[in-house]
């Protein structure tokens, strides 16, 4: 009996204790399952064991697109209110079968593909997306299960048992996954093996660890001990508590290849491909860039984009010049992120296998125009030689299950109408070990070969079909086909390149125009950062990128003065730089405002100079001088008074209107404030160099102030907005501080906008303190063709008309209701113009906010009794000398181009 009282008493004094204790535990088991069951519902739950996630710049995998963040709405995202149908209490976007010219074979599903088929542009490609998740939904588009040909050097898939495990020291310390509805071996062995581990474990039900090292001996325990069930299988058994079922999922552990820094067989130097893939207009960077590459033992294959017929065209007679450089005519319009890049690489490289049989080439390197090399290529030859049949390819460096989400992996794509369209998500193949990074490669002629000469190879089969229906596939492909092939053993993690990322200007999702994903691209190489390039001279890197000489030339002249260790600053017009925007030989791709400003300028000459009639203009061209733009040159033939025809370049340029009304701390820290399109966020410019733009195009503000931090470090401002009626129709308000200095704000007006001048207001404390003036100009052209009637005239010059409602406070900062009722009246009479009456409304609009300058000729001529300078004696003009641009002196002796 004592002893029964003396448990009970025990027992009442220490119950508080034990109740505190049991709820802290119950608690615990609550929070654990909760975190389980939101990581499966984020799909994934990796992280190195004992590590953190990465965080700053290491967050997302270099070159990769990233999935937009959890709070970001995009335009797939959006549903319409009236196209919804309610489904077991979870609301479904309603395809719209009315708009359609054909019927689905199926009941599309996914509000991913039931939005792109909404937005696609044309009916062919929606019934492409369509017939893709079709098949997908059926559960027979993609291949289940891939071989992996990659020796496993005595690895196979098999059952190793059961092992005691710690929660101090894990015997599978790579990388961790939890998923409580379908964690089962067969679960486990997948995403392991595809993360790259030979080895996978299941332990306490819900728990899957992935190892490179081999389990110890020691550890093992009798098979009984392991006997939890499995969440995603009864049938099987996921360890225990702290007891750990292992298997082997077939592969080795991955090891890179070390690159050799030494040939020891110099006489064997290989000979190199320069698969240059280009696009857009930089001619004359393309021709510099070959001007350094070029040797006569190596080969330069070209790919123009279909779309870019100028630089085909200005490219191909290089053919007759040098027999080792070729363009191909089998052209793709290639897409950032999109399938056709990849299909692009492939063709030409089988091109260069098949069809160039005279070409006996070692390696080839794909480059852009945007790539410039930071060592000679003697010495890349060197570095290439002691490395034959090597494949170098940079891995993005980070967890693969992460990498796999954040670049969309795990999604479908389908590309049609130059768009990437997100169509659903997708199991990736099991058997294949995934990688991927940079899609800037240099392979091997016999891993090439492979790639192009064995269709019948269900490895290769199966993953050109995968990644023919992914983002950025040319980032991954080649990657994985190398890490799951005989070529394993061939992978040195390096492309050769340095690359400038500064993620917090190059991943504002600049390309959702294209691709249905938040996207990163590389920046420019400035001078500023030259410590870059510095850093790669005792590196096993030959290219670096990004370089634009738009943007800045200077980084590249001074690239090559230290590559070459020598000075050209006396070269003829070194820092100058011409970049085309149109030839007559483009056949109607002059943008319609531009058409209308340029011949607006010729007429102003005629004014006021000397009588000319316009007949065509042949070309016009953007010249920067030390990484600054400096005008826009209008090169025309016109007819003289006496009937004779002459060549004729002009300079115009746009003024600058900034006006600063009053003295103000936030007035001296005003750098600039204008109005373009075309912002380039990444570079923080607008490409709009010359600022023309017409009524449907989307104006915007740019602003830069500068630190001063003896002034208040952070200001509230108002831009207000003011049509050419004296209205306000639009207010941004906006607050910087030291860490936003420069930005950019869109207007909320739709198009089309009035024509005419705008103003644009900066308000600061309820004071105006600045202004800038900005021209929509009316057009003499509407899809390449003149305006001939008033109803064309009238649609296009009346403006939209739906504006913002302003608050009636910023009505002081406007004109009187007379002037506003004067300016309105003006402004619907011009609206209805044509013919002569239009174009001298252009001309005064254009006289106000263009100033032109220099004029030559090609050949020597009086104008109006003045002797114009002929364009070839000028600097400016884009038919002066470009020495470091021209593809002459060649030297017989050295098979190269001479320095400059």
């Amino acid at each position: 009996m004592v002893i029964v009282r003396n448990v009970y008493n025990w027992w009442m004094r220490n119950f508080r204790w034990f109740a505190g204790f049991g709820i802290v535990l119950f608690s615990f088991q609550l929070y654990f399952i909760y975190n389980v069951l939101n990581y499966e519902n984020s799909k994934s739950w990796w992280s190195p064991r004992g590590d953190t996630q990465d965080s700053g710049s290491n967050l997302y995998p270099a070159n990769s697109a990233r999935r937009v963040r959890d709070d970001f709405v995009d335009d797939e995202d959006l549903k319409s209110q009236k196209n919804k149908v309610t489904r077991s209490n979870h609301t479904l976007p309603r395809l719209r079968i009315e708009e359609l010219d054909f019927t689905p074979s199926c009941q599309i599903k996914t509000k991913e593909a039931i939005s792109s088929i909404h937005r696609a542009k044309t009916q062919q490609c929606k019934q492409q997306i369509s017939n893709v998740t079709c098949l997908i939904q059926q559960g027979i588009f993609y291949p289940k299960r891939l071989p992996n040909f990659c020796d496993p050097k005595g690895h196979k898939e098999a059952s190793l048992g059961c092992f005691k495990d710690s929660k101090s020291f894990r015997i599978l310390s790579g990388y961790f996954i939890g998923n409580v509805s379908k964690n089962s071996p067969e679960y486990c062995k997948y995403l392991c093996l595809q993360s790259g581990f030979p080895y996978a474990g299941v332990e306490y039900g819900v728990e899957c660890f992935c190892g490179a090292e081999e389990p110890p001996s020691s550890a093992k325990l009798p098979d009984s001990s392991c006997n939890m069930k499995c969440p995603g299988d009864n049938h099987s058994i996921c360890g225990g508590i702290y007891k750990i079922s292992i298997y082997e999922t077939g592969i080795k552990k991955f090891i890179p290849q070390i690159a050799n820094v030494s040939n020891s067989m110099t006489n064997m130097s290989v000979k190199i491909v320069f698969l240059l893939t280009l696009n857009g207009r930089a001619l004359r960077q393309v021709k510099r860039l070959l001007k350094t590459l070029y040797h006569r033992n190596h080969y330069y294959y070209i790919h123009v984009d279909v779309r870019q017929d100028y630089l085909f065209r200005e490219l191909l007679p290089l053919e007759e010049t040098f027999p080792n450089i070729r363009l191909t005519r089998n052209r793709f319009a290639t897409i950032w992120g999109g399938a056709s890049l990849l299909q692009m690489l492939l063709s030409t490289m089988k091109e260069l296998i098949d069809l160039h049989t005279d070409w006996n080439w070692d390696f080839v390197i794909n480059l852009s125009e945007s790539d410039y090399p930071v060592k000679t290529v003697q010495k890349l030859t060197d570095f290439l030689s002691a490395n034959r049949d090597r494949n170098f390819v940079k891995s993005h460096g980070h967890v693969v299950q992460r990498f796999i989400q954040k670049q969309g992996l795990d999604r479908t794509f389908v590309e049609c109408d130059y768009h990437m369209w997100r169509v659903g998500e997708r199991k990736l193949p099991y058997g294949v070990q995934i990688d991927g990074g940079s899609d800037w490669v240099t392979l091997s002629r016999r891993f090439v070969s492979y790639l192009t000469r064995n269709e019948k190879d269900k490895l290769l089969e199966g993953l050109i079909f995968v990644f023919k229906y992914t983002l950025l596939p040319a980032e991954s492909f080649f990657h994985t086909v190398l890490r799951n092939s005989q070529f394993c053993d061939t992978f040195i993690d390096n492309n050769l390149h340095v690359t400038n990322w500064k993620r917090r200007l190059g991943c504002k999702c600049q390309y959702k125009h294209i691709v249905d994903w938040c996207g990163c691209s590389p920046n420019d190489i400035k001078p500023e950062d030259w410590t870059r390039i510095l850093n790669t001279e005792f590196r096993q890197v030959f290219f670096a990128r990004k370089f634009e000489p738009i943007i800045s030339q200077s980084s590249i002249l001074k690239l090559e003065e230290w590559m070459y260790k020598q000075n050209f600053s006396n070269v003829l017009n070194i820092n100058f730089y011409w970049q085309n925007l149109y030839s007559h030989k483009d056949q109607n791709d002059l943008d319609d405002a531009l058409r209308t400003v340029a011949e607006s300028i010729v007429r102003l000459i005629s004014v006021k100079i000397c009588p000319i009639l316009l007949n065509n203009i042949i070309e016009i061209t953007w010249f920067h001088s030390n990484d600054e733009y400096q005008k826009t040159l209008i090169l025309f033939n016109a007819t003289l008074a006496d009937n004779k025809s002459v060549t004729y370049e002009v300079s115009f340029k746009p003024r600058q209107l900034m006006k600063r009304i009053k003295k103000t701390n936030v007035t001296k820290r005003l750098k600039t404030f204008h109005v373009s399109t075309d912002y380039d966020p990444k570079e923080q410019i607008s490409r709009n160099f010359h600022r023309i733009f017409g009524p449907y195009s989307e104006p915007l503000l740019i602003y830069n102030f500068t630190s001063d931090f003896n002034t208040e470090k952070d200001f509230n401002i108002t831009f207000l907005w003011i049509d050419p009626t004296g209205k306000p129709v639009d207010v941004n308000y906006i607050t910087l501080d030291e860490g936003v200095l420069h930005g950019h704000q869109k207007s909320t007006l739709k198009q089309p906008f009035l024509p005419g001048i705008w103003t644009v207001m900066l308000i600061h404390k309820r004071n105006e303190i600045a202004r800038t003036n900005f021209l929509v100009t009316p057009l003499n052209y509407y899809q390449g063709n003149e305006i001939v009637d008033d109803q064309t005239t009238k649609l296009l010059h009346s403006g939209s008309g739906v504006y913002k409602k302003v608050d009636v406070r910023w009505l002081k900062y406007t004109v009187t209701d007379w002037e506003q009722d004067r300016l309105e009246q003006l402004s619907i009479k011009n609206s209805n113009v044509i013919g002569k009456e239009l174009k001298d409304w252009i001309d005064s609009l254009v006289n106000k906010f263009y100033v032109f300058g220099d004029l030559c000729t090609i050949n020597e001529s009086i104008f109006c009794n003045d002797v114009v300078k002929r364009c070839a004696n000028t600097n400016w003009s884009s038919l002066a000398p470009d020495p470091k641009s021209e593809l002459d002196r060649f030297n017989r002796t050295s098979g190269m181009f001479d320095l400059l």
